[in-house]
């Protein structure tokens, strides 16, 4: 499996790239039209998963300066940015006030967080499969921004499930479920298959299929709206 990884890696990473850069021009065209926040959320999102994917493309191109600080403000958005999957999870229960209130205010805590932890986060440079790409440095980043940086990505993950688990119960609908599922999977195959090096790249596999059964679950949504 490492050999089929190593081989496909790069040029799947860019794949990745190009279809959340379509899928985030697909969002920005319809929130125009519709001026759906669940849309306008999700573009945010998207924005913030592209811009990852698109620093650790380009990284073999840059010297590491710019790596660097590209990298430190992708660890930032990134934080920032995925922590808003809270509300749109929100929305998509239609949380009621005055939960919905507590709800925004815990999500601005994560995003706070977020950007706290990506403007601690020591890196320094990886190499793998032809990818350059900076990653945290275990021992010099602080223990809590590395603590903060797994609560974000399990915690959000755990609360897609959960949300996914209720509406599929509510609107019989398994979508949110399934992308929650996605990402849950992804980042745990590879430290399950021995292939721990690769777990950005396989994780960005679930990100882009989260992506996808988030926006057809909004589409689907609209069309109740629409109907109703």
């Amino acid at each position: 499996m490492e050999r089929i990884l190593s081989v496909s890696c790069a040029p799947i990473i860019w794949i990745i790239t190009i279809l959340e850069l379509l899928l985030l021009v697909y969002m920005i065209v319809r929130f125009i039209k519709t001026k759906s926040v669940l849309t306008l959320i999700l573009a945010c999102v998207t924005l913030g998963l592209l811009f990852d994917a698109l620093v650790i493309c380009i990284g073999a191109y840059l010297d590491v300066g710019a790596l660097k600080s590209l990298s430190q403000i992708r660890f930032v958005s990134h934080g920032v940015l995925i922590s808003l999957i809270i509300v749109f999870c929100s929305l998509s229960l239609k949380t009621k006030k005055p939960y919905g209130y507590i709800i925004y205010g815990l999500t601005l805590v994560f995003m706070i967080a977020g950007a706290a932890e990506g403007c601690a986060t020591v890196l320094d440079v990886r190499k793998i499969a032809g990818v350059t790409r900076m990653a945290s440095v275990e021992g010099l980043t602080p223990a809590w921004a590395s603590a903060v940086f797994s609560l974000l990505n399990v915690g959000i993950v755990v609360v897609l499930i959960a949300c996914g688990i209720a509406v599929w119960i509510k609107e019989k609908t398994p979508l949110l479920f399934a992308a929650g599922m996605s990402m849950l999977v992804f980042s745990a195959l590879g430290p399950a298959t021995g292939n721990g090096d690769y777990i950005f790249f396989i994780s960005m596999i679930g990100e882009i299929l989260m992506i996808v059964f988030m926006l057809v679950f909004t589409l689907v949504k609209e069309r109740k709206t629409q109907e109703t």
